[in-house]
């Protein structure tokens, strides 16, 4: 569609309008061209055996179409920088615009300034009226304060008899506060001294475990030393009724082993016995337990 230029359109305008009709010139391009291809593509699922001539006529649309992109991208490319031109221009405009604006308000803050020195002057005057006025409420004010602070006085008298009885209410809870605080720490003083008492106590029990575990390993020992007299016993019977013969071997290990059970039990029994006569020593000058002996002799 052929395109008349105006006079008094810029150049710059008719300029991105042409780049624009070739945009859309090419989009129909395209548009025929994807309409053929898909007609294309048709013809070539329908029939199968001209597949390569198709595909040939495909790779050339394509290229085409490639081409055709290329064309549009450069358009694109001209109209962007048509539009940033056109920005510029239009920022310019608006610049001036400002410019206009501001001395239009400059004129129009020199009316108001006008006009506010002239409300001034009226304000003054009647502030001068206003002022005669003040001084009239103002003595009627102070006439009003007197009495508030005569009365404010009076309060103030019923205030201090109100803190006074509150100074003396706070005497009385201060002393029930030391009462307690007194109570409190003879609470502390017992609670320590029976702390201490707790503590000899487990001090004590733990000296009397010890001294019941060696009272059990002298029991074991004997344990062991009456087995080892009862083997002897028994190897001497055997040895008297059975004579000298083959079991005298047996009669001897079980004499000798007796003899070994012996001297392990009587060992262990005396050492065992040595430690539960010190544990006893000890028990008496125990702490944990004098106290439970005074108590039990007392009654």
């Amino acid at each position: 569609m052929p395109m008349t230029r105006d006079a008094s359109r810029p150049p710059l305008i008719d300029t991105l309008r042409e780049f624009l009709v070739r945009a859309a010139e090419a989009e129909e391009s395209l548009v025929r061209l994807a309409a053929a291809r898909n007609e294309l593509l048709r013809h070539s699922s329908e029939t199968g055996d001209n597949l390569l001539d198709l595909t040939s006529s495909s790779a050339g649309l394509a290229e085409r179409q490639t081409s055709m992109a290329q064309e549009r991208t450069a358009l694109t490319r001209e109209q962007t920088r048509l539009s940033t031109r056109s920005s510029e221009l239009a920022s310019i405009r608006t610049d001036l615009a400002r410019e206009r604006t501001s001395l239009g308000g400059q004129r129009t803050d020199l009316a108001v300034a006008r006009t506010e020195m002239a409300r001034r002057r009226t304000s003054l005057a009647e502030g001068r009226t206003g002022l005669a006025q003040s001084r009239t409420v103002l003595a009627e004010d102070r006439t009003r304060l007197a009495r508030e602070r005569t009365g404010m006085a009076h309060d103030r008298t019923a205030l201090s008899t109100t803190r006074t009885d509150l100074a003396r209410d706070r005497n009385r809870l201060a002393e029930e506060r030391t009462g307690y605080s007194v109570r409190r720490t003879e609470l502390a003083s017992g609670r320590n001294a029976l702390a201490t008492v707790r503590t000899a106590r487990a001090a004590s029990r733990t000296r009397l475990s010890v001294q019941r575990t060696e009272m059990a390993r002298e029991r074991t020992f004997l344990a062991l030393l009456r087995t080892g007299l009862a083997l002897l016993t028994f190897g001497i019977v055997l040895f008297r009724y059975f004579g000298v013969s083959w079991w005298s071997i047996f009669d001897g290990a079980l004499v000798l082993l007796s003899f070994g059970l012996v001297v392990v039990g009587a060992t262990g029994y005396l050492r065992s016995h040595r430690r539960v006569s010190r544990l006893g020593e000890l028990h008496r000058s125990d702490e944990g337990l004098t106290d439970l002996e005074a108590g039990r002799a007392g009654p």
